[in-house]
């Protein structure tokens, strides 16, 4: 009979630019705006940048996902090659972004890395080509958002499913 391995339980980070730089940018009104139309409108400019490979474009999608419940157990880790993802919150609901490095075979993610930040509502991110993350985990009702990424030929999605020993549990903050 095999021994069932408990999962994980993952510490939930506060999203931070700083603690975020290694996987993307967040996006969030943090420098100064420049007053534009005629008054009306504060600009905050420069966010993010997406980034493809030659051969894609950039395109825009909404995605609607229900929220999380109180603890969810991560099964698995995708990444983008071909270029960047950007996820932004369009009622102001809070999402979690579980991230990993890339291992030294560059092929699976690095899971001895793995962190997990709780947005504020107010913030987006955008990961660069590459990063090992979590599909959108969202933490609260408000199910829309923006997603901005590459599309085009090539294979642009990369899954690995973790073992049962290697799987995490995440609480969710309420």
């Amino acid at each position: 009979m095999d021994k069932e391995i408990p999962a994980q339980t993952l510490k939930v980070e506060v999203l931070t630019r700083e603690a975020f730089e290694p996987f993307g940018d967040v996006l969030e009104t943090r420098n100064t705006p420049v007053v534009i139309n005629q008054g009306r409108c504060q600009k905050y400019s420069d966010l993010t940048s997406v980034n493809t490979d030659d051969h894609g474009y950039t395109t825009m999608h909404i995605y609607k996902t229900a929220p999380i419940g109180s603890s969810y157990q991560l099964d698995l880790l995708e990444r983008h090659p071909l270029g960047s993802q950007t996820f932004m919150p369009l009622a102001g609901q809070r999402f979690l972004i579980v991230v990993a490095s890339g291992s030294s075979d560059s092929t699976t993610p690095d899971l001895s890395s793995i962190r997990c930040f709780l947005t504020n509502g107010k913030q987006g991110i955008t990961y660069h080509p590459g990063v090992w993350h979590h599909p959108l985990l969202s933490v609260d009702d408000g199910e829309e958002y923006l997603v901005i990424d590459r599309k085009g030929p090539g294979d642009n999605c990369d899954e690995v499913l973790m073992s049962a020993a290697q799987q995490y549990i995440v609480e969710v903050p309420r």
